[in-house]
């Protein structure tokens, strides 16, 4: 063998593990925008959050390099205050993103690429053991990087509501088998408030573990899944995830059941009420939907002695929970677009209401009349659910005014510019809605499917499309609708696993409590000032969701005192 090419092989098996990796970039960005596989690497590692007290907080770690890079992980670093003293109680959650291809675009997007879209999260540890995942079909790490992608981490932290206000700094580190590290140095600043524990904003997403079931008992019938063998362990998980992030979690069906007496009247046990407020106290939640009078009565009216005694029950009930903050309703009717639908909620609405009970009529309708030839529903409603597009100002502050309620919805098949939630729009449409809530005074958000609208495809974590109706000829397409979660089971236990919409609908909670907060405060005027210019209309709002954190500065300093009045 040539002595000259010998030593030549020697000298690149020696420099290959230097330069295995090509050119490694890790950068950061924020937790509304949305970086596909196919973007280029961005540039600077250093991340700067500011929260409240028992507030999280998340941003994305993002890699790309022109070779590929083996083993990589993150590992999170200890948050340290300008006194040299530990933050005590801080968590931070790592994840890493999993992408979805999407090659045709949902319905009216005119913006759409085709491309890997990051949404379904993958824990590095179970989310209520805290012990790392491994084995499952997704792991969060360690993971390999392919040439020319872009891939990445989604971080959250958590500030404890024991925290001292102040600034404190933690260092993140990102390896590779081959000895490349990157660090990323991460600034906190606590604010000198707390979040509520119990939500300002009331919500109505449907319940993730009931939808759950009926999807593997689909599922085992058709020979595809068995179920989870802890369905009460289910429950537990996904109430604690919901409760994470702001929104309501719904017990196990027959939590709150009353039960017919010899008498003539109802009864839900004292052993019934007591569970129910040990749920709502440990997974702080603000509302619950009780079932439909129909399932106790055909005709309110001719039955009106039974319906009022069912309902009072439910009366006592809720006096003996003892939960003020606990909005208890009634979903009456979805969308009543038709005469006949009229008809129904006028003669259930305001008999029911007519019996003076605690349970408030939720109607998924706008505070106008669609048609005046059906009459109105005046007198049968307590709080209204409009579609953002279909919300009018002026009507909504009439009902206001009369101490109604006004919740709002977004659906699949809204025609117009409003923030549709789906995988290939914006991350700020998740976040946006409470700010344009807030702007009207609506008080709860509502959405279909219990976030889990998975049996419209075979399998959620690689198929976006969970509502297609390309097949029936409409030519409609919509990505991700239904499905904000994913199946736990794939990333190593029964449940549910997040996603980046879910944490920016979550931020948008969050943002929501800045504004309660104010309102409470009698400076409603000056959070108006502030979010005006960005929340104009359900039609009309910025863009940038840099003005939406540089007004969030600015509501937690009024909040804080240092404010201008």
């Amino acid at each position: 063998m040539n002595k000259s090419l010998f030593c030549l092989g020697l000298m690149v098996a020696w420099l290959a593990p230097v330069f295995a990796c090509g050119e490694w970039t890790v950068w950061t960005v924020k937790p509304t925008q949305r970086v596909l596989r196919e973007d280029p690497a961005g540039r600077g590692t250093a991340v700067s959050l500011s929260a409240a007290r028992n507030e999280w907080e998340g941003f994305q770690i993002l890699m790309r390099c022109d070779a590929p890079v083996k083993d990589v992980q993150l590992k999170a670093g200890s948050f340290t205050g300008t006194d040299g003293k530990p933050l005590e109680g801080v968590r931070s959650v790592l994840y890493r993103q999993h992408q979805l291809y999407l090659a045709d675009p949902t319905i009216r997007n005119d913006a759409f690429k085709p491309g890997w879209y990051p949404d379904p999260l993958i824990p590095v540890v179970h989310p209520q053991t805290g012990k790392p995942l491994r084995g499952a079909r997704f792991s969060a790490m360690p993971f390999d990087v392919p040439a020319e992608q872009t891939h990445g981490f989604w971080v959250d932290v958590y500030v404890p509501a024991q925290a001292k206000a102040g600034q404190y700094r933690a260092k993140f580190r990102v390896t590779a088998a081959e000895g490349q590290s990157v660090e990323v140095p991460v600034t906190l600043n606590v604010w000198d408030f707390e979040l509520p524990a119990t939500p300002a904003m009331y919500t109505a997403l449907g319940s993730p573990a009931e939808r759950m079931r009926a999807f593997y008992a689909k599922q085992e019938k058709a020979g595809k899944l068995k179920p989870p063998g802890d369905w009460s362990a289910v429950e537990g998980q996904v109430a604690q995830m919901l409760s994470e992030h702001r929104i309501n979690a719904t017990p196990a069906p027959g939590a709150l059941l009353p039960e017919a007496q010899p008498d003539g009247t109802y009864r839900i046990a004292r052993e019934q009420i007591k569970a129910f407020r040990e749920f709502v106290d440990r997974y702080h939640i603000n509302a619950y939907p009780i079932g439909h009078a129909r399932s106790v009565v055909k005709d309110p009216d001719a039955e009106r002695p039974k319906l009022q005694a069912w309902l009072a029950a439910w009366d006592r009930a809720i006096a003996e929970l003892d939960r003020a903050q606990v909005v208890f309703y009634m979903y009456l009717k979805d969308e009543p677009n038709d005469e006949e639908a009229y008809r129904y909620v006028q003669k259930w609405g305001r008999a029911i209401r007519a019996t003076k009970t605690a349970v408030k009529m939720l109607v998924v309708e706008q505070t106008w009349t669609q048609n005046e030839q059906w009459g109105d529903l005046y007198g049968a409603v307590d709080i209204w659910c409009p579609l953002f597009s279909l919300f009018k100002e002026e009507s909504a502050v009439k009902r206001q005014a009369l101490g109604e309620m006004v919740w709002t919805y977004t659906a699949l098949c809204q025609r117009d510019k409003t923030p549709w939630w789906h995988i290939d729009y914006p991350l700020l449409n998740y976040r946006v809605p409470a700010w344009i809530a807030w702007r009207y005074r609506i008080r709860g958000l509502l959405y279909w499917g219990g976030m889990v609208h998975w049996s419209g495809v075979e399998d959620p974590w690689s198929d976006p499309k969970t509502l297609d109706r390309r097949n029936r000829g409409k030519g409609q397409l919509y990505n991700g609708e239904g499905t904000i979660v994913y199946p736990g089971r794939d990333v190593g236990y029964e449940g549910i696993a997040p996603s980046l919409r879910l944490k920016a609908l979550r931020d948008s909670m969050e943002d929501y409590e800045y504004l309660a907060l104010l309102e409470r405060m009698g400076k409603a005027a000056e959070a108006q000032k502030i979010i005006l210019p960005l929340a104009g209309s359900w039609f009309q709002w910025e863009l940038d969701p840099a003005a939406y954190e540089a007004a969030r500065g600015k509501l937690a300093q009024l909040i804080v005192g240092g404010g201008k009045k």
